[in-house]
């Protein structure tokens, strides 16, 4: 056969090598793929509705041509676009930690100012709101993305993935939509308005396709037992192993002593054996001794039988009362006649290992005295589960740890109300412990229905919180954008005002209402529109109006020109934002009267032979004819977009500010001394870390619900939701320094406890 030049064969040749996608993600690339399919459905649905409803309320022609544009469009490129998305989706799957998301998941901030004068204006226009629903998102559903995220790199160890190469991460979706949408066969209006639907009916919906898809690797075994994302790097292969993980090497399972990668998987799935090993080589104390010569021996039944006669005596503890496990273990290793009674090596071994675990978490300074005691109460029927069940302290799905968990990571960001004050949080822990003692024997179904009813309460319990923290969000990105407004309104009025001799109406004017409008300007279309633009041509015109300088033997005429035109736009920029019309025609009047002023000087001035100014410094305003005034329009959501900025909600307990952010100049200063270490530990903290707060010897537990880029704020809120601190970087970095401020470790306190008792083991042995 002979091979033409542009025809390849295949005979003989080995396919090039290619990256094999483990099983558990091609399981979630086909899970999410149906799911987002059926999001996409119900997307296209409802904005096929809310755009027909949008044209029907249409104020012009124009909005309701683009409206009606995008809905026919997108009915005919409904399942183009569909297949489109999920194409581009699994994309990310198949090229996992080689695909690179469109250019939408880049920040704004990072692209050269150059460089956008390259780029297309409708095109620009479609990158700022593809990234503004980037934001939305990661804002909105920042844990659930970043378990996923997590769990995705779990699978994928040899790849360096960032988060926005995660394939179902915010970036890749909407980059997806970004492409589809680019397609579209309409002006880019109305591909803003699609745009738009996404942002409004899109973002709504993703946040039980998230939670489905932590489901899925759930399922699959992925690091089942984590419920909130590790607060450092994500952790490697070895830190943490899902049950249904295979590709762990069975010898380092088996050694309790193993370098680096088997110690490291040792540390949160240790089975019995391997703690057993580690509790003798290292000459730990047992907490029951030896068995003496003369001593009665206690078999397991029987001691599981006087366990549960004991259990019910800890609720007759006192408040806030721990009683540790081997002082309750006297009493019942102990005969009728007072003689001890020996337990087995086995036994013995578990009654050390349970003892050293509440040991630290009844020491831990993650948890208040209160919960701490709650939670010490469940340390005997703990110990009857590992007494039955010697793979409790390696099986991660273990429901009686799950449980603890929970109770601890709920725990954390708690603090004691006053007295006779409603605390629904510590009545549920109240009744759970309560039913454990009363109920359990050897069934450890009870701990699961607990744990589900639990879990219950407080997915409830996070979904008020997440809203309250949302509209805490909203409000100081609201008063971050009306700050930056006013600073740029404020800022163009004082630069143009300087040096200028002004009346005092037309200076009361630009102080207030004027401002105002610029205020409104920025807020609205931002200080890079060719509105902003214009409201500046507009000022510089009033004020020179005013004050002409310098005068020439044409300023005159000039101003007969200009002065009609300058009137006239400053009635309609009041008329946008709903001023008063009484107060804006007591403005013109008075203005009026400022201009009269100027002509009496100008005839009384001796005239100056100058020369005439620059052309871009006379109003570009042609001679208008007088017009009847139309009554002002009023437009009642203009000066709520100026004034309104929304609120949180009322929380369930006050809400203490301990720090209040200092005038510029004195972070500045501070920044000074703050040493390149901790300016960077406050750049690294990320949204939902835990902090405690020191002022006057008063600590506050609370933790960072979001970073304003803005205004460069770190906002910080106790468990209730409601703001408690507010931070530069500067002042954060300064007062973590100090130690004023510590972080808080919400990991899983009983893997914790394990890793503590293994490296303690472990250093003992080597002492």
């Amino acid at each position: 056969m002979v091979h033409d030049n542009k025809v390849v064969s295949f005979s003989g040749q080995k396919p090039p090598a290619r990256f094999s996608l483990p099983a558990s993600l091609v399981r979630l690339r086909d899970a999410s793929g149906q799911s987002l399919k059926s999001v996409l459905a119900s997307f296209f649905d409802r904005a096929d509705d809310a755009l027909f409803e949008l044209a029907d309320r249409a104020g012009t022609n124009l909005d309701q041509t683009a409206y009606f544009d995008a809905m026919r469009e997108l009915r005919l490129r409904r399942k183009a676009m569909v297949v489109s998305i999920l194409q581009y989706v699994s994309q990310a799957f198949n090229e996992i930690g080689r695909f690179q998301p469109q250019q939408s998941a880049r920040s704004l901030d990072e692209v050269d100012e150059d460089s956008l004068s390259l780029v297309d204006h409708s095109q620009l226009e479609q990158q700022v709101a593809v990234d503004n629903l980037i934001n939305k998102l990661r804002n909105r559903y920042t844990e659930q993305i970043r378990l996923l995220t997590v769990r995705v790199g779990h699978l994928v160890p040899g790849i360096e993935l960032k988060d926005a190469q995660m394939p179902l991460s915010p970036e890749i979706i909407c980059g997806g939509v970004a492409e589809a949408c680019a397609d579209l066969d309409i002006d880019i209006r109305a591909k803003l308005v699609v745009l738009k639907l996404f942002d409004r009916l899109l973002a709504d919906t993703l946040g039980d396709f998230y939670k489905e898809a932590n489901r899925t690797l759930i399922t699959e075994g992925v690091m089942p037992d984590m419920k909130r994302p590790p607060t450092g790097k994500v952790p490697s292969r070895s830190g943490q192993r899902g049950s249904g993980d295979s590709s762990v090497p069975t010898s380092a399972r088996g050694q309790a002593d193993s370098p680096s990668e088997s110690q490291g998987m040792s540390q949160s799935q240790a089975t019995f054996s391997e703690l057993s090993a580690l509790l003798h080589r290292g000459e730990s104390n047992s907490v029951t001794g030896g068995s003496p010569v003369g001593e009665s021996y206690i078999d397991t039944d029987r001691l599981m039988a006087r366990l549960t006669e004991a259990q019910s005596s800890s609720r007759q503890w006192g408040y806030g009362t721990v009683v540790p496990l081997n002082e309750q273990l006297q009493p019942i290793l102990r005969s009728g006649d007072g003689n001890s009674l020996s337990v087995g090596q086995v036994d013995s071994d578990v009654i050390n290992l349970v003892s050293m675990l509440f040991d630290f978490i009844l020491e831990d300074r993650q948890l208040h005295p209160v919960m701490k005691a709650l939670i010490g109460r469940l340390q005997i029927p703990v110990l009857k589960v590992a007494l039955s069940d010697k793979n409790f302290f390696n099986r991660g799905g273990h429901p009686v740890r799950k449980l603890l968990n929970e109770l601890a990571l709920s725990a954390i960001g708690w603090t004691e109300k006053k007295v006779g004050q409603r605390d629904p949080l510590r009545d549920k822990i109240e009744s759970v412990v309560d039913r454990v003692l009363s109920e359990f024997t050897t069934n450890v179904s009870l701990f699961e229905e607990l744990l589900k009813d639990f879990s219950h309460f407080m997915d409830l319990d996070r979904r008020r919180r997440e809203l309250v923290e949302q509209r805490l969000r909203d409000a100081e990105e609201g008063r971050a954008r009306q700050e930056r407004a006013s600073q740029a309104a404020e800022g163009l009025v004082q630069e143009l005002t300087e040096q200028r001799d002004l009346p005092e109406p037309v200076a009361g004017l630009l102080s207030e209402a004027w401002t105002r409008y610029l205020q409104w300007v920025v807020l609205r279309e931002g200080e890079d529109s060719d509105r902003w633009q214009h409201a500046r041509n507009l000022t510089e015109q009033l004020v020179w109006s005013v004050d002409p300088r310098p005068v020439t033997d044409t300023t005159r005429a000039d101003l007969l020109r200009a002065i009609p035109a300058i009137v006239d736009d400053l009635r309609k920029a009041l008329q946008e934002i709903s001023w008063d019309p009484f107060a804006t025609d007591a403005a013109i009047r008075d203005l009026e009267l400022a201009h009269v002023d100027v002509f009496q000087r100008l005839v009384t001035a001796p005239s100056r032979p100058e020369s005439p100014p620059e052309p871009e410094d006379l109003p570009d305003a042609e001679p208008t004819s007088e017009q009847p005034i139309e009554p002002p329009v009023a437009v009642p959501a203009a000066e709520d977009a100026v004034k309104a900025t929304p609120l949180p909600a009322e929380p369930e307990e006050p809400a203490v500010v301990v720090r209040e952010t200092p005038a510029q100049g004195g972070a500045d200063t501070e920044a000074a001394s703050v040493s390149p270490e901790w300016l960077q530990k406050a750049e690294s903290l990320r949204v939902g870390s835990w902090i405690e707060l020191t002022r006057d010897e008063t600590r506050v537990r609370c933790k960072l619900a979001a970073f304003i880029k803005a205004t460069g704020k770190y906002i910080f809120v106790n468990r209730s939701g409601a703001k408690v601190a507010e931070y530069l970087r500067q002042e954060l970095a300064a007062d973590m320094e100090a130690g004023n401020i510590s972080m808080l470790d919400d990991g899983l306190i009983f893997d914790r406890a394990l890793e503590s008792i293994i490296d303690n083991l472990r250093n003992s042995r080597k002492d």
